[in-house]
Protein backbone atom coordinates (compact mmCIF):
# COMPACT_ATOMS: atom_id res chain seq x y z
CA UNK A 1 0.00 0.00 0.00
CA UNK A 2 1.30 3.47 -0.87
CA UNK A 3 2.91 5.34 2.01
CA UNK A 4 0.60 8.16 3.07
CA UNK A 5 -0.02 10.58 5.89
CA UNK A 6 -1.62 8.98 8.98
CA UNK A 7 -3.30 12.31 9.72
CA UNK A 8 -5.66 11.74 6.82
CA UNK A 9 -8.55 9.28 6.56
CA UNK A 10 -7.88 6.39 4.18
CA UNK A 11 -10.45 5.20 1.64
CA UNK A 12 -9.95 1.91 -0.22
CA UNK A 13 -11.73 1.64 -3.58
CA UNK A 14 -12.16 -1.91 -4.92
CA UNK A 15 -12.49 -1.38 -8.65
CA UNK A 16 -10.61 -4.17 -10.44
CA UNK A 17 -11.62 -6.54 -13.20
CA UNK A 18 -12.61 -4.26 -16.07
CA UNK A 19 -12.16 -0.65 -17.11
CA UNK A 20 -15.89 -0.24 -16.49
CA UNK A 21 -15.28 -0.73 -12.79
CA UNK A 22 -11.86 0.89 -12.55
CA UNK A 23 -12.33 4.25 -14.26
CA UNK A 24 -15.44 5.29 -12.28
CA UNK A 25 -13.53 4.30 -9.14
CA UNK A 26 -10.64 6.53 -10.17
CA UNK A 27 -13.10 9.41 -10.71
CA UNK A 28 -14.42 9.04 -7.15
CA UNK A 29 -10.86 8.69 -5.86
CA UNK A 30 -9.88 12.00 -7.44
CA UNK A 31 -12.72 13.75 -5.63
CA UNK A 32 -11.75 12.16 -2.31
CA UNK A 33 -8.16 13.34 -2.78
CA UNK A 34 -9.42 16.89 -3.28
CA UNK A 35 -11.30 16.58 0.00
CA UNK A 36 -8.22 15.63 2.00
CA UNK A 37 -8.43 11.82 2.00
CA UNK A 38 -5.78 9.28 1.13
CA UNK A 39 -6.97 6.78 -1.48
CA UNK A 40 -5.81 3.28 -2.34
CA UNK A 41 -7.17 1.52 -5.45
CA UNK A 42 -7.61 -2.23 -5.07
CA UNK A 43 -7.28 -3.89 -8.48
CA UNK A 44 -6.89 -7.33 -10.00
CA UNK A 45 -3.74 -8.80 -11.60
CA UNK A 46 -5.35 -8.46 -15.05
CA UNK A 47 -3.27 -6.58 -17.60
CA UNK A 48 -6.11 -4.14 -18.26
CA UNK A 49 -6.05 -3.09 -14.60
CA UNK A 50 -2.28 -2.88 -14.40
CA UNK A 51 -2.14 -0.63 -17.45
CA UNK A 52 -5.14 1.52 -16.56
CA UNK A 53 -3.99 2.41 -13.04
CA UNK A 54 -0.89 4.07 -14.47
CA UNK A 55 -3.11 7.08 -15.24
CA UNK A 56 -4.24 7.39 -11.61
CA UNK A 57 -2.04 9.99 -9.92
CA UNK A 58 -1.79 10.62 -6.19
CA UNK A 59 -3.38 7.30 -5.23
CA UNK A 60 -1.93 4.11 -3.84
CA UNK A 61 -2.46 0.89 -5.77
CA UNK A 62 -2.66 -2.63 -4.36
CA UNK A 63 -3.24 -5.82 -6.33
CA UNK A 64 -5.53 -8.47 -4.85
CA UNK A 65 -6.28 -11.96 -6.21
CA UNK A 66 -9.08 -11.92 -8.77
CA UNK A 67 -12.38 -13.55 -7.85
CA UNK A 68 -14.73 -14.87 -10.52
CA UNK A 69 -18.02 -16.72 -10.38
CA UNK A 70 -18.22 -19.50 -12.98
CA UNK A 71 -21.18 -21.82 -13.24
CA UNK A 72 -20.38 -25.27 -11.88
CA UNK A 73 -17.21 -24.14 -10.09
CA UNK A 74 -18.58 -23.08 -6.71
CA UNK A 75 -15.73 -24.59 -4.68
CA UNK A 76 -13.14 -22.77 -6.79
CA UNK A 77 -15.05 -19.53 -6.30
CA UNK A 78 -15.25 -19.98 -2.53
CA UNK A 79 -11.52 -20.74 -2.36
CA UNK A 80 -10.69 -17.68 -4.47
CA UNK A 81 -13.00 -15.47 -2.42
CA UNK A 82 -11.36 -16.60 0.82
CA UNK A 83 -7.89 -16.00 -0.60
CA UNK A 84 -8.83 -12.48 -1.68
CA UNK A 85 -10.49 -11.77 1.67
CA UNK A 86 -7.36 -12.83 3.56
CA UNK A 87 -5.19 -10.70 1.29
CA UNK A 88 -7.43 -7.67 1.93
CA UNK A 89 -7.35 -8.24 5.70
CA UNK A 90 -3.56 -8.48 5.66
CA UNK A 91 -3.40 -5.25 3.65
CA UNK A 92 -5.69 -3.45 6.08
CA UNK A 93 -3.56 -4.51 9.05
CA UNK A 94 -0.83 -2.25 7.68
CA UNK A 95 -3.22 0.69 7.80
CA UNK A 96 -6.91 0.43 8.52
CA UNK A 97 -9.18 2.24 6.05
CA UNK A 98 -11.99 4.39 7.35
CA UNK A 99 -14.11 3.51 4.31
CA UNK A 100 -14.22 0.90 1.55
CA UNK A 101 -16.09 1.45 -1.72
CA UNK A 102 -16.94 -1.42 -4.09
CA UNK A 103 -17.39 -0.50 -7.75
CA UNK A 104 -18.92 -3.83 -8.83
CA UNK A 105 -18.09 -7.45 -9.56
CA UNK A 106 -17.07 -10.25 -7.21
CA UNK A 107 -13.50 -8.90 -7.19
CA UNK A 108 -14.72 -5.97 -5.09
CA UNK A 109 -16.67 -8.03 -2.55
CA UNK A 110 -13.85 -9.47 -0.36
CA UNK A 111 -12.33 -6.02 0.41
CA UNK A 112 -15.72 -4.72 1.53
CA UNK A 113 -16.24 -7.70 3.86
CA UNK A 114 -12.70 -7.26 5.18
CA UNK A 115 -13.27 -3.53 5.65
CA UNK A 116 -16.52 -4.12 7.50
CA UNK A 117 -14.71 -6.56 9.81
CA UNK A 118 -12.22 -3.85 10.79
CA UNK A 119 -14.88 -1.19 11.39
CA UNK A 120 -14.76 0.75 8.12
CA UNK A 121 -17.81 2.44 6.64
CA UNK A 122 -18.79 0.45 3.54
CA UNK A 123 -20.29 1.49 0.21
CA UNK A 124 -21.05 0.10 -3.24
CA UNK A 125 -21.81 1.57 -6.63
CA UNK A 126 -23.91 -0.29 -9.21
CA UNK A 127 -23.56 1.24 -12.66
CA UNK A 128 -25.93 -0.97 -14.70
CA UNK A 129 -29.70 -0.92 -15.06
CA UNK A 130 -29.81 -4.47 -13.65
CA UNK A 131 -27.53 -5.02 -10.63
CA UNK A 132 -25.06 -7.87 -10.91
CA UNK A 133 -25.17 -10.88 -8.59
CA UNK A 134 -22.17 -9.63 -6.65
CA UNK A 135 -23.76 -6.27 -5.84
CA UNK A 136 -27.16 -7.81 -5.06
CA UNK A 137 -25.42 -9.99 -2.47
CA UNK A 138 -23.04 -7.28 -1.27
CA UNK A 139 -25.88 -4.81 -0.70
CA UNK A 140 -26.66 -6.65 2.55
CA UNK A 141 -23.25 -5.72 3.95
CA UNK A 142 -22.83 -2.02 3.08
CA UNK A 143 -23.94 1.16 4.81
CA UNK A 144 -24.82 3.04 1.62
CA UNK A 145 -25.46 2.06 -2.00
CA UNK A 146 -25.21 4.24 -5.11
CA UNK A 147 -26.71 3.48 -8.54
CA UNK A 148 -26.06 4.78 -12.03
CA UNK A 149 -29.60 4.19 -13.32
CA UNK A 150 -32.64 4.98 -11.11
CA UNK A 151 -34.30 1.70 -12.15
CA UNK A 152 -31.56 -0.28 -10.37
CA UNK A 153 -32.40 1.12 -6.93
CA UNK A 154 -35.34 -1.14 -6.09
CA UNK A 155 -33.46 -4.24 -7.20
CA UNK A 156 -30.69 -3.78 -4.63
CA UNK A 157 -33.16 -4.03 -1.73
CA UNK A 158 -31.19 -1.67 0.44
CA UNK A 159 -32.73 1.03 2.63
CA UNK A 160 -30.08 3.62 1.69
CA UNK A 161 -29.82 3.83 -2.10
CA UNK A 162 -28.93 7.06 -3.88
CA UNK A 163 -29.17 7.53 -7.65
CA UNK A 164 -26.04 9.42 -8.69
CA UNK A 165 -25.28 8.41 -12.25
CA UNK A 166 -21.99 6.72 -13.11
CA UNK A 167 -18.87 8.80 -12.38
CA UNK A 168 -16.60 9.84 -15.23
CA UNK A 169 -13.20 11.47 -14.99
CA UNK A 170 -13.15 15.27 -15.40
CA UNK A 171 -11.18 15.17 -18.67
CA UNK A 172 -14.29 13.77 -20.40
CA UNK A 173 -15.46 17.16 -21.60
CA UNK A 174 -16.19 18.17 -25.21
CA UNK A 175 -13.44 20.40 -26.58
CA UNK A 176 -11.10 21.00 -29.49
CA UNK A 177 -11.91 18.18 -31.90
CA UNK A 178 -9.18 19.00 -34.42
CA UNK A 179 -6.34 18.97 -31.89
CA UNK A 180 -7.51 15.66 -30.46
CA UNK A 181 -7.54 14.14 -33.94
CA UNK A 182 -4.02 15.37 -34.64
CA UNK A 183 -2.83 13.96 -31.29
CA UNK A 184 -4.11 10.54 -32.35
CA UNK A 185 -2.60 10.66 -35.84
CA UNK A 186 -5.83 11.49 -37.66
CA UNK A 187 -6.53 14.22 -40.20
CA UNK A 188 -8.14 17.21 -38.43
CA UNK A 189 -10.65 18.03 -41.17
CA UNK A 190 -12.11 14.59 -41.98
CA UNK A 191 -14.97 12.81 -40.15
CA UNK A 192 -14.05 10.09 -37.66
CA UNK A 193 -15.83 6.89 -36.65
CA UNK A 194 -14.66 5.47 -33.31
CA UNK A 195 -15.00 1.73 -32.78
CA UNK A 196 -14.54 0.35 -29.27
CA UNK A 197 -15.53 -2.89 -27.65
CA UNK A 198 -14.60 -1.86 -24.12
CA UNK A 199 -11.31 -2.32 -22.31
CA UNK A 200 -10.82 -5.86 -23.62
CA UNK A 201 -12.18 -5.44 -27.12
CA UNK A 202 -15.04 -7.25 -28.82
CA UNK A 203 -14.56 -9.62 -31.76
CA UNK A 204 -18.24 -9.47 -32.70
CA UNK A 205 -18.10 -5.68 -33.02
CA UNK A 206 -14.80 -5.82 -34.91
CA UNK A 207 -16.18 -8.26 -37.47
CA UNK A 208 -19.36 -6.25 -38.07
CA UNK A 209 -17.39 -3.06 -38.69
CA UNK A 210 -15.08 -4.79 -41.16
CA UNK A 211 -18.13 -6.12 -43.01
CA UNK A 212 -19.64 -2.63 -43.07
CA UNK A 213 -16.49 -0.93 -44.42
CA UNK A 214 -17.34 -0.98 -48.16
CA UNK A 215 -20.77 0.57 -47.61
CA UNK A 216 -19.44 3.16 -45.16
CA UNK A 217 -16.64 4.26 -47.47
CA UNK A 218 -19.00 4.44 -50.44
CA UNK A 219 -21.37 6.72 -48.50
CA UNK A 220 -18.63 8.79 -46.81
CA UNK A 221 -15.42 8.55 -48.91
CA UNK A 222 -13.49 10.87 -46.56
CA UNK A 223 -14.33 8.82 -43.47
CA UNK A 224 -11.45 7.85 -41.21
CA UNK A 225 -11.48 5.36 -38.37
CA UNK A 226 -10.14 5.06 -34.85
CA UNK A 227 -10.52 1.40 -33.98
CA UNK A 228 -9.66 -0.08 -30.55
CA UNK A 229 -9.58 -3.79 -31.20
CA UNK A 230 -8.63 -5.45 -27.92
CA UNK A 231 -5.55 -7.69 -27.74
CA UNK A 232 -6.72 -10.55 -29.97
CA UNK A 233 -7.96 -8.93 -33.20
CA UNK A 234 -5.36 -6.22 -33.78
CA UNK A 235 -3.65 -7.75 -36.82
CA UNK A 236 -6.91 -8.91 -38.43
CA UNK A 237 -8.56 -5.51 -38.10
CA UNK A 238 -5.50 -3.59 -39.30
CA UNK A 239 -5.33 -5.85 -42.37
CA UNK A 240 -9.03 -5.24 -43.04
CA UNK A 241 -8.56 -1.48 -43.24
CA UNK A 242 -5.45 -1.87 -45.39
CA UNK A 243 -7.39 -4.02 -47.85
CA UNK A 244 -10.00 -1.27 -48.21
CA UNK A 245 -7.32 1.46 -48.40
CA UNK A 246 -9.07 3.24 -45.55
CA UNK A 247 -7.45 5.85 -43.32
CA UNK A 248 -7.43 4.18 -39.89
CA UNK A 249 -5.62 4.35 -36.59
CA UNK A 250 -5.84 0.85 -35.12
CA UNK A 251 -4.75 0.11 -31.55
CA UNK A 252 -5.40 -2.78 -29.17
CA UNK A 253 -6.17 -0.46 -26.25
CA UNK A 254 -6.07 3.24 -25.47
CA UNK A 255 -5.83 4.66 -21.97
CA UNK A 256 -6.71 8.19 -23.12
CA UNK A 257 -10.33 7.46 -23.99
CA UNK A 258 -11.18 11.14 -23.59
CA UNK A 259 -9.03 11.82 -26.66
CA UNK A 260 -10.71 9.03 -28.61
CA UNK A 261 -14.25 10.12 -27.80
CA UNK A 262 -13.40 13.78 -28.29
CA UNK A 263 -11.96 13.13 -31.75
CA UNK A 264 -14.97 11.24 -33.10
CA UNK A 265 -18.20 12.26 -34.84
CA UNK A 266 -19.92 8.93 -34.18
CA UNK A 267 -19.04 5.78 -32.22
CA UNK A 268 -19.77 2.07 -32.37
CA UNK A 269 -19.62 0.71 -28.85
CA UNK A 270 -20.63 -2.02 -26.47
CA UNK A 271 -23.23 -0.96 -23.90
CA UNK A 272 -21.31 -1.19 -20.66
CA UNK A 273 -22.56 1.44 -18.23
CA UNK A 274 -19.20 3.17 -17.83
CA UNK A 275 -18.70 3.45 -21.60
CA UNK A 276 -22.20 4.86 -21.97
CA UNK A 277 -21.58 7.41 -19.21
CA UNK A 278 -18.49 8.57 -21.11
CA UNK A 279 -20.49 8.80 -24.36
CA UNK A 280 -23.03 10.96 -22.56
CA UNK A 281 -20.35 13.18 -21.03
CA UNK A 282 -18.81 13.78 -24.47
CA UNK A 283 -22.21 14.07 -26.22
CA UNK A 284 -21.05 11.49 -28.76
CA UNK A 285 -23.76 9.88 -30.95
CA UNK A 286 -23.43 6.12 -31.15
CA UNK A 287 -24.68 2.78 -32.33
CA UNK A 288 -24.65 0.44 -29.33
CA UNK A 289 -24.05 -3.28 -29.85
CA UNK A 290 -24.66 -4.93 -26.46
CA UNK A 291 -22.53 -7.90 -25.43
CA UNK A 292 -25.01 -10.72 -26.14
CA UNK A 293 -24.04 -13.00 -23.25
CA UNK A 294 -23.61 -10.38 -20.51
CA UNK A 295 -25.03 -11.44 -17.15
CA UNK A 296 -28.82 -10.94 -17.05
CA UNK A 297 -28.44 -9.38 -20.53
CA UNK A 298 -27.77 -6.14 -18.67
CA UNK A 299 -26.05 -4.43 -21.60
CA UNK A 300 -29.21 -4.72 -23.69
CA UNK A 301 -31.20 -3.10 -20.87
CA UNK A 302 -28.58 -0.36 -20.58
CA UNK A 303 -28.80 0.32 -24.31
CA UNK A 304 -32.59 0.34 -24.32
CA UNK A 305 -32.56 3.06 -21.65
CA UNK A 306 -30.59 5.34 -23.99
CA UNK A 307 -32.59 4.34 -27.05
CA UNK A 308 -35.86 5.15 -25.30
CA UNK A 309 -34.85 8.83 -25.13
CA UNK A 310 -33.21 9.04 -28.55
CA UNK A 311 -29.69 9.11 -27.06
CA UNK A 312 -28.37 6.15 -29.12
CA UNK A 313 -29.23 3.61 -31.79
CA UNK A 314 -29.30 -0.11 -30.98
CA UNK A 315 -28.08 -3.07 -33.04
CA UNK A 316 -28.31 -6.48 -31.43
CA UNK A 317 -25.35 -8.66 -32.37
CA UNK A 318 -27.24 -11.90 -32.93
CA UNK A 319 -28.20 -12.02 -36.59
CA UNK A 320 -26.65 -8.64 -37.34
CA UNK A 321 -24.87 -7.94 -40.65
CA UNK A 322 -22.42 -5.35 -41.86
CA UNK A 323 -25.14 -3.84 -44.03
CA UNK A 324 -27.42 -3.48 -41.00
CA UNK A 325 -24.69 -1.67 -39.10
CA UNK A 326 -23.96 0.60 -42.05
CA UNK A 327 -27.65 1.45 -42.29
CA UNK A 328 -27.58 2.66 -38.66
CA UNK A 329 -24.33 4.59 -39.04
CA UNK A 330 -24.66 6.35 -42.38
CA UNK A 331 -27.55 8.67 -41.38
CA UNK A 332 -25.59 9.77 -38.30
CA UNK A 333 -22.40 10.33 -40.29
CA UNK A 334 -24.08 12.28 -43.08
CA UNK A 335 -26.88 14.19 -41.30
CA UNK A 336 -25.79 16.97 -38.94
CA UNK A 337 -29.34 17.42 -37.66
CA UNK A 338 -29.56 13.74 -36.69
CA UNK A 339 -26.32 14.00 -34.73
CA UNK A 340 -27.46 17.19 -33.04
CA UNK A 341 -30.74 15.62 -31.93
CA UNK A 342 -28.90 12.67 -30.42
CA UNK A 343 -26.42 14.97 -28.67
CA UNK A 344 -29.32 16.86 -27.11
CA UNK A 345 -30.81 13.61 -25.85
CA UNK A 346 -27.44 12.58 -24.36
CA UNK A 347 -27.38 15.66 -22.12
CA UNK A 348 -30.00 14.20 -19.79
CA UNK A 349 -27.86 11.11 -19.20
CA UNK A 350 -24.76 13.02 -18.11
CA UNK A 351 -24.38 13.43 -14.36
CA UNK A 352 -21.42 15.76 -14.13
CA UNK A 353 -21.42 15.74 -10.33
CA UNK A 354 -21.71 11.95 -9.80
CA UNK A 355 -18.19 11.52 -8.39
CA UNK A 356 -18.57 14.60 -6.17
CA UNK A 357 -21.92 13.44 -4.78
CA UNK A 358 -20.52 10.00 -3.94
CA UNK A 359 -17.40 11.46 -2.32
CA UNK A 360 -19.42 13.92 -0.20
CA UNK A 361 -21.87 11.22 0.91
CA UNK A 362 -18.98 8.94 1.91
CA UNK A 363 -17.31 11.68 3.93
CA UNK A 364 -20.56 12.58 5.69
CA UNK A 365 -21.09 8.97 6.71
CA UNK A 366 -17.48 8.66 7.88
CA UNK A 367 -17.98 11.72 10.04
CA UNK A 368 -21.13 10.23 11.57
CA UNK A 369 -19.54 6.79 12.04
CA UNK A 370 -16.45 8.07 13.81
CA UNK A 371 -18.37 10.39 16.15
CA UNK A 372 -16.10 13.28 16.97
CA UNK A 373 -12.83 11.73 15.80
CA UNK A 374 -13.26 13.42 12.43
CA UNK A 375 -14.05 17.03 11.66
CA UNK A 376 -14.09 19.46 8.75
CA UNK A 377 -11.57 22.21 8.47
CA UNK A 378 -13.17 25.64 8.84
CA UNK A 379 -11.68 26.94 5.59
CA UNK A 380 -11.79 25.30 2.15
CA UNK A 381 -8.54 24.09 0.62
CA UNK A 382 -7.04 25.62 -2.53
CA UNK A 383 -9.53 23.71 -4.70
CA UNK A 384 -12.50 25.14 -2.83
CA UNK A 385 -13.51 21.88 -1.14
CA UNK A 386 -14.01 21.30 2.55
CA UNK A 387 -11.42 18.86 3.87
CA UNK A 388 -11.92 15.96 6.26
CA UNK A 389 -9.20 15.90 8.91
CA UNK A 390 -8.26 13.76 11.85
CA UNK A 391 -8.99 15.64 15.08
CA UNK A 392 -5.73 16.01 17.01
CA UNK A 393 -6.02 16.14 20.84
CA UNK A 394 -5.27 19.56 22.32
CA UNK A 395 -4.91 21.04 18.84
Amino acid sequence: MKSSSPSKPLVAIACGGTGGHLFPGVAVGEQLLLRGCDVTLLVSPKEVDQQAVKSATGMGVATLPAVGMTRGKLLSFVAGFWKSYRAAKNLFRGRTPQAVLAMGGFTSAPPVIAGRACGAATFLHESNTIPGKANRWLAHFVDQAFVGFPTAAAQLRHKNVLSTGTPVRPQFTPGDVASRRVALGLAPDRPVLLVTGGSQGASGVNDLVLQALPALLKAVPTLQFLHLTGPNDFEKVRAGYTAQQAKAVVQPFLTEMDLALGAADVAVSRAGASSMAELAAMRLPSVLIPYPIAADNHQLHNANAFVSTGAAHLLEQRGATGDALAAKLIPLLTDFAARTAMQTALESWHHADAAEVIAEKMIALMEASYGGRWRRTEKPNESGFRVLRLAVPNA
